[in-house]
């Protein structure tokens, strides 16, 4: 067989990977809307937070730890460079080092965000849980954190929302198990949820 033969097979192979990959991208995505009444939900708990002098705070592990900072950079620094605004309060707990390694090695994986939070965060504020499972421990720790600290928690999940979806004030969840599309969706309804946000507290 010519060599050329197994390698045509293999591109058409993986091009037909690809569309299949950006088909359930995009059938996720146009799925969210139906999450409409959560979403506004959710941007009404961050406005409410902002306007009362207090802030948003991120959570999440790996790929949800670089949306975690991403999100939390676009409210201090900005979102949109045509939307001339001040800078939000937002922080997300997996950037200090430092302090990761210290509640991780003093108190165990599970309260690596938890311990942070209760110094950090305050009645009033709004921390979001982000796990394409709904399962990471450290994450389920800081939700039920919040709880008790009267701070507002939502969940961005994935799968079948996992033990995390009861302990959400607010959530949405992402129906499909393979990581990759569920953060897919996530960074879609971060940037979605933060233009709105944007929108009401410029506009008003």
């Amino acid at each position: 067989m010519d060599q050329a033969e197994p390698d045509r097979y293999m591109r058409d192979q993986e091009a037909e990977r690809f569309a299949a990959m950006l088909r359930r991208s995009a059938e996720l995505k146009q799925g969210l809307a139906t999450q409409t009444p959560l979403v506004l939900a959710i941007v009404d708990a961050c406005e409410r937070t902002l306007r009362n002098g207090g802030k948003l705070i991120f959570c999440g592990n790996g790929g949800s730890a670089a949306d975690a900072q991403h999100l939390a950079t676009e409210l201090v620094i900005r979102l949109r460079g045509a939307v001339p605004r001040p800078s939000w309060p937002a922080i997300t707990l997996a950037l200090d080092t430092s302090a990761v390694t210290a509640a991780v090695n003093d108190f165990g994986v599970d309260e690596m965000f938890s311990r942070p939070l209760l110094g950090l965060g305050r009645a009033g504020d709004v921390l979001f849980g982000i796990t394409t499972s709904g399962k990471s421990p450290n994450v389920l720790g800081a939700l039920k954190t919040a709880r008790e600290m009267g701070i507002v928690s939502v969940g961005l999940l994935g799968g079948d929302g996992g033990p995390a979806l009861p302990l959400c004030d607010l959530s949405i969840v992402v129906p499909d198990k393979e990581t990759a599309r569920v953060q897919e969706c996530h960074i879609t309804l971060g940037h979605a949820i933060l233009t709105l946000l944007e929108d009401r507290m410029v506009g008003a």
